[in-house]
């Protein structure tokens, strides 16, 4: 029926039938669901450093002792803070890259922080407080988080060869020189370890596979920079790789209080030598001694029950070069 106040105008009272829409309305209703995360989002700045570690994954993977491929996943570091990171870019630390917060604080660390980024070519990334709190695992950053890349060691067979190889070809003036670790723990003990060898000419640092320090962002600063220089070389067995080292030709002499023999009195500082030295508090390992050619010991003041590692091996590395250039 015509609605008398509005003339022309037809009111439907009964609704006929209507074409549908196919459910692609309700589809529109339900959304695009929860959004990506920001190292999922190829836009995002988080998208390129997730990349970054994606490639260098899968450019890492060492080799063990016994030719295989290593089991071990390398990580990657976070130096976070701003005091560490400046210390770490001085230090020499290499750096994949530096994370800054967006509108950070500026202060004369951030400045110095991305001045030696700039001229060392470590690329600069702005990241959201959010993104580095996840990145950093809640640590404090103070909006500045350096990224260390996972370090790539050497087989410790390979380093071996490679070494007698040169000595024998007179490539290198000096014997074979290397530091084994066993049971080491303290990634300063590791730094300093690699810079005392760097000090007298030795060849590289050998750490088991397991239970054992690594080369961390700690250790490259304590070695200050000699880790550049020093190589270290992982092995997947220690006692294995010791009864290797000795078929090649290398005397291994382990480094204990009760040695058999007192540094002073030692006959083969001149030979290719493999030092071995244990834990402070542990010492060396049964079957490491076992498998040592000879056990050295330090003379030292009774009141002194033991050295420190790296000390221990500071004194004995230099016996080893006095030997040498006699």
């Amino acid at each position: 029926m015509a609605n008398q106040g509005r003339p022309g105008a037809v009111r439907k009272l009964k609704k006929g039938p209507t074409t549908g829409t196919g459910g692609h309305g309700r589809k529109a209703l339900e959304g695009r669901g929860p959004t990506p995360k920001a190292e999922d989002r190829p836009y995002h700045k988080a998208y390129k450093g997730k990349e970054l570690a994606e490639r260098s994954a899968a450019k890492r993977g060492g080799k063990n002792a016994a030719g295989g491929r290593s089991k071990g996943k390398a990580s990657e570091e976070m130096v976070t803070g701003r005091n560490s990171v400046v210390e770490a870019l001085r230090a020499g630390i290499p750096a994949k890259a530096l994370h800054v917060a967006i509108r950070i604080e500026m202060d004369d660390r951030v400045r110095e922080s991305l001045k030696m980024a700039a001229e060392r070519g470590v690329p600069v990334m702005e990241t959201g407080k959010p993104e580095l709190d996840r990145m950093t695992e809640g640590a404090v950053h103070q909006g500045l988080m350096l990224q260390i890349p996972p370090y790539e060691y050497a087989d410790a067979l390979d380093l071996a060869t490679e070494t007698i190889d040169k000595y024998k070809r007179g490539h290198i003036a000096n014997a074979p020189l290397f530091v084994a670790l066993d049971g080491i723990t303290d990634p300063r003990n590791l730094g300093a370890i690699i810079r005392s060898l760097s000090a007298f000419s030795g060849h590289g640092v050998i750490v088991p596979e397991r239970r054992s320090v690594g080369v961390t962002a700690s250790a490259w600063k304590t070695s200050a920079g000699a880790a550049v220089r020093v190589p270290v070389a992982k092995a997947g067995n220690l006692n294995n790789t010791l009864k290797a080292f000795k078929n090649a030709g290398i005397f291994v002499l382990g480094l204990d209080g009760d040695g058999d023999v007192s540094l002073p009195q030692l006959t083969l500082g001149t030979e290719p030598i493999c030092l071995v030295v244990g834990s402070e508090g542990k010492g060396l390992s049964r079957l490491v001694r076992e498998n040592c050619d000879q056990i050295v010991s330090i003379p030292i003041d009774s009141a002194m029950e033991s050295l420190n590692a790296s000390m221990a091996v500071g004194i004995s590395l230099y016996e080893v070069s006095r030997q040498r250039s006699v």
